[in-house]
């Protein structure tokens, strides 16, 4: 019997040949063994949204966002998502956050490192 190590890598394989629905399931295999496996639930939120789930990939990664709320790449990946789904200021209010975080995290190694500076209107990635 597979681990979850080894469904996750299938996944990502698998993701990397654009199989999203093939990815998905051995994602879910992975969570099964390991339901919290913030990087496992992030790639799954990936490969729903590749396959335009855009509202299922939201909802996916706020179990990241629960599980490691100071992870900058879960909200710029949720602005994304957003950004997919039509959502834009929701979308620009995801990626402010995930400046701000990336910032403090910048912080700890550059205490002079200047505050993200507000962006303009966002262009919709498709």
């Amino acid at each position: 019997m597979a681990d979850a190590k080894t469904h996750y890598l299938a996944g990502l394989k698998l993701f990397g040949q654009n199989k999203f629905e093939d990815a998905i399931a051995e994602y879910r295999l992975a969570l099964v063994e390991q339901p919290d496996w913030a990087e496992v639930i992030h790639a799954l939120a990936t490969a729903q949204s590749k396959l335009g789930q855009h509202e299922q990939a939201i909802a996916t990664l706020q179990r990241v966002i629960e599980l490691t709320p100071q992870d900058s790449f879960a909200f710029t990946s949720l602005s994304i998502f957003l950004q997919r789904a039509g959502k834009i200021a929701d979308a620009e209010t995801a990626a402010a956050k995930a400046r701000m975080l990336a910032w403090k995290e910048e912080l700890k190694k550059n205490p002079n490192a200047p505050p993200p500076q507000a962006l303009g209107g966002m262009n919709v990635v498709q």
